[in-house]
């Protein structure tokens, strides 16, 4: 009869879209027991459990499940980033946004919210009416196409950008339904490429009469063993032409 542990091992071997055979292989186990640990003819061991996690890439926190499903302690903490034990990191963080002024960097968590920006991003930002603790999801399905000159252009790219995201993570409800709001969009499901793709795809912010040209790096923490933190990202943007430059240079003298 199949387990708890069977089915979701079959869930997320699915989302990789990985045969038995697949996961065997790259988990150096046979792909018979593969089959009877999805069955529950075979019950796996903590080791084993740890390492079908980490063949099938599963975020920290899918692991702890993965180990409660058979039976095990969860691995990994999930600490609140104000915590001593992160003290290291929130300096760091700030170090390296502060850094980026004067052009706009922002920390955001798996489901977009903002936990943190440079002065220049809080500027930005506010002036879109998007403070620390907002969901930039929502603000992208409720107002963001306001401020966007090439709003379809760039929810073509959101919308793959979100559902890959929403891969990862075993699938995410809230950007699956963000990704299927703006597919239904009449503008951008009439959007087509046409001729060759550009070498980066900026997002043209218009406040008022200014344009902003922006195009964006995303940095996170390698070896990040917390689920706080394994989720966190740093995206710094960037001027896409000189105009752009310009401005923000001249704002921060």
């Amino acid at each position: 009869m199949q387990t708890q542990f069977g089915t979701t091992l079959k869930h997320w071997r699915g989302m990789r879209r990985m045969s038995q055979l697949d996961l065997g292989l790259a988990a150096n186990v046979s792909a018979r027991h593969i089959s009877f640990l999805e069955t529950g003819r075979a019950d796996p061991s903590r080791p084993m459990v740890l390492q079908l996690a980490e063949t099938l890439a599963m975020p920290r926190a899918a692991r702890n499940g993965l180990l409660t499903s058979a039976g095990f302690a969860r691995a990994y903490q999930d600490r609140s980033l104000d915590s001593a034990d992160l003290a290291q990191v929130r300096e760091a963080i700030d170090w390296t946004i502060a850094r980026h002024d004067p052009y706009p960097a922002v920390v955001l968590d798996r489901l977009w919210c903002l936990v943190s920006a440079n002065k220049s991003g809080t500027m930005m930002l506010g002036a879109f009416g998007v403070n620390i603790g907002d969901s930039m999801l929502t603000a992208m399905t409720e107002s963001g196409w306001q401020y966007l000159e090439n709003w379809p252009e760039v929810a073509h790219h959101m919308i793959q950008r979100l559902r890959t995201e929403s891969s990862h993570f075993g699938g995410v409800p809230e950007l699956d339904h963000v990704a299927n709001t703006l597919a239904a969009d009449k503008e951008v499901r009439e959007f087509e490429i046409s001729g060759p793709l550009p070498a980066i795809i900026p997002a043209r912010y218009r406040v008022g009469d200014t344009v902003m040209s922006l195009f964006s790096t995303i940095a996170q923490f390698g070896a990040a063993e917390d689920i706080t933190l394994a989720d966190l990202r740093i995206e710094m943007m960037f001027p896409a032409d000189a105009a752009t430059k310009k401005m923000f240079m001249s704002a921060a003298n």
